[in-house]
């Protein structure tokens, strides 16, 4: 058996990761996820989730509210 190997990723990379590393889809792999350090982000974004909104509409709103907020700075 291959010794252990820790990478540390971004969840939205795993499967290209996994790819790079020769492991073909139907592997098995065990993920350990760290205990979350922002508690309320995930549970907000459960919230914007459910009222249909998804990771583009969120990075809108951000670069929205960022460009008001360096209007309001001038």
């Amino acid at each position: 058996m291959p010794p252990q190997t820790v990478i540390e990723i971004a969840a939205g990379d795993v499967a290209a990761e996994l790819s790079r590393q020769g492991i073909s889809p139907d592997e098995r792999v065990t993920l350990t996820i760290e205990p979350d350090l922002f508690p309320d982000r995930r549970e907000s974004r459960k919230l914007v989730i459910a009222a249909g909104l998804t990771d583009d509409d969120i990075d809108r709103l951000i670069e929205r509210a960022r460009e008001e907020v360096a209007l309001h700075r001038r």
